[in-house]
């Protein structure tokens, strides 16, 4: 059946009544809390200062730098407040979803039910993430120092795929390019300097991981290592479970991590992802429920 304006409507409705349900909220929550389980049990004896020490950077790089990118590109008009809570939200329904999509989703709900087009609000979301893919292809290349020219090569190619298609569809639908809230040249390098940062906390986030698990790695081996395993991440998968996670392992053992030592780190890492999206997603959630926040008016901040 051909995916026709009204075929994605009812498509759309669907997906909206099961991402806003109640049902699905307890239901996310509950998996986070399976696969942190779940997660524990891959984890070796670990060492809980550095766990914390590359936690605290990242928690700050998520929930704070990710949704001041987000807030910096939008043209809601929403407080820096608004998206934090929302974006804290997302995370938890992201987490739970292949390629992170139960996150973009509920942005693009949360935007909408303060009074944002659908249209307006899916082009908002899609551009953040394309700055975020910016900022990670630019962290990619500052890494290629120490990269393999292949990978490096992957990398800049990717950019110039992206950039040509920018191009093309600025050239052929200018109609549609035009209804994108392009930023300001300001606006996109704070944007893409956001996301170098939020990726860089990443990396502290796996360095901590190495070290509770009792080993170490060279620096420079490190950032190639982290650098393709980003890479690797464009492709779809659930957290924990993914490409990334993937290549990951196989990145930290090609660099002379014990082969337990890389698989507990990444499970660390994937575990100590949900301690901050419960703790900060959840608790906004939870307290939505309890009708601690109220929904500005459409056309209020």
């Amino acid at each position: 059946m051909p995916l026709g304006p009204g075929r994605i409507a009812q498509l759309w409705r669907i997906a909206r009544a099961i991402l806003t349900h109640r049902v699905t909220h307890i239901t996310a929550l509950l998996a986070a809390v399976g696969l942190s389980l779940w997660n524990v049990d891959r984890v070796p004896q670990t060492a809980v200062l550095p766990a914390i020490a590359g936690l605290l950077p990242f928690a700050i790089g998520k929930y704070v730098l990710c949704p001041l990118r987000w807030h910096a590109l939008s043209t809601s008009g929403r407080s820096r407040r608004w998206h934090l809570r929302a974006y804290a939200e997302s995370e938890v329904l992201g987490l739970v979803s292949p390629w992170h999509a139960g996150a973009d989703l509920w942005r693009v709900h949360r935007l909408e039910r303060v009074g944002v087009r659908r249209t307006a609000a899916v082009s908002e979301v899609a551009l953040d993430r394309f700055v975020g893919a910016i900022g990670l292809i630019l962290a990619v290349a500052i890494c290629g120092v120490a990269m393999p020219l292949a990978v490096l090569a992957v990398a800049l190619a990717a950019a110039a795929v992206v950039l040509v298609v920018a191009l093309l569809v600025n050239r052929r639908r200018p109609g549609l390019t035009g209804r994108w809230p392009w930023p300001s040249p300001k606006v996109f390098a704070l944007g893409v300097l956001l996301s170098v940062g939020y990726q860089t906390t990443i990396l502290g986030l796996l360095v901590g991981a190495i070290h509770a698990v009792g080993d170490s790695v060279s620096p420079v081996q490190l950032v190639a290592v982290f650098g393709a395993s980003q890479l690797a991440g464009v492709l779809p998968g659930v957290h924990g479970a993914s490409p990334r996670e993937g290549a990951l392992v196989a990145g930290l053992a090609s660099i002379g991590v014990s082969w337990s030592a890389a698989f507990g780190a990444v499970a660390l890492t994937a575990l100590l992802y949900w301690i901050p999206a419960l703790l900060v997603g959840g608790g906004c959630l939870f307290l939505r429920w309890r009708g601690w926040f109220t929904e500005p008016s459409p056309g209020t901040s």
